[in-house]
């Protein structure tokens, strides 16, 4: 009998981070580049491009949660700083590429293809985008800022049409 419920409560804790998980997934809009399961920047730390100076992989026991995504981090003095001013760390346009926000779309920015810009940090989608956006920085956010207000609240899908 205590093994069927030593399994019972393994199902039944299973189920219950099932439903939270899909819950933080309904919740992180499409402002926010994040998995399905709300996990943002595909698990880097913010803060890490900024103290580190590299795209660091954060650790899922160290989270903080900012418009309804979920952040991971490489250390706790890390997550100390983020949750002080998280706005300070999140990256540019939710996350996605700060080139194809130039350009009106919302593609994946790889945490990987990053730069810092008057204190903010701004993700590309590969290595050949990055390259074309550093060309010209500054005109580059210009126009991306221009569209971000029209193109935050779309599905990316739907901006492709």
């Amino acid at each position: 009998m205590t093994k069927l419920t030593s399994v019972s409560k393994n199902i039944l804790g299973g189920i219950a981070l099932s439903v939270a998980l899909a819950t933080s997934t309904l919740a992180a809009g499409v402002e926010i580049n994040a998995s399905s399961t709300g996990l943002a920047m595909q698990g880097y730390d913010p803060v890490a491009y900024f103290t580190a100076g590299e795209a660091t992989k954060g650790l899922y026991t160290l989270t903080s949660e900012h418009d309804d995504a979920t952040y991971w981090f490489a250390s706790e003095d890390n997550k100390a700083q983020f949750d002080k001013n998280p706005e300070a760390y999140v990256p540019a346009y939710g996350g996605y590429c700060a080139f194809g926000a130039a350009m009106g779309f919302k593609f994946d920015g790889d945490p990987h293809q990053w730069k810092i810009v008057d204190d903010v940090l701004y993700l590309n989608l590969s290595p050949e985008i990055q390259q074309r956006w550093v060309a010209d920085i500054p005109g580059f956010i210009e126009k991306a800022d221009a569209n971000w207000g029209e193109i935050a609240s779309a599905e990316p899908a739907d901006l492709l049409k």
